[in-house]
């Protein structure tokens, strides 16, 4: 098993990649121990984000136990998370003033 993501909460609904990931990859992580598996759908840069689950447009994005951000559109399992897709709740705010 290699394990190549992490996530450091349950709660969270991204990976952190460990190590570059090239798309159609197996990204493995621990979930309370055990290992999760899933296929990156984008090459993932190391240390970049990577959806653990469906994440739909307006949908917060938990790292860490925390949310970071909004989703800006659906995001599928496997994506590639970043400023492409993602609004921080700094930059949600400066668009409603």
């Amino acid at each position: 098993m290699n394990v190549n993501a992490m996530i450091i909460d349950g709660k969270d609904n991204v990976a952190i990649a460990i190590e570059p990931i090239a798309a159609g990859d197996t990204v493995t992580y621990l979930v309370q121990g055990k290992p999760v598996s899933l296929k990156a759908a984008q090459d993932i840069t190391i240390y970049h984000k990577l959806a653990t689950r469906p994440i739909a447009k307006g949908e917060p994005v938990v790292k860490y136990g925390e949310h970071i951000g909004v989703a800006t559109e659906d995001i599928p399992v496997g994506a590639h998370v970043h400023v492409h897709n993602v609004v921080s709740p700094q930059e949600d705010r400066r668009s409603k003033e």
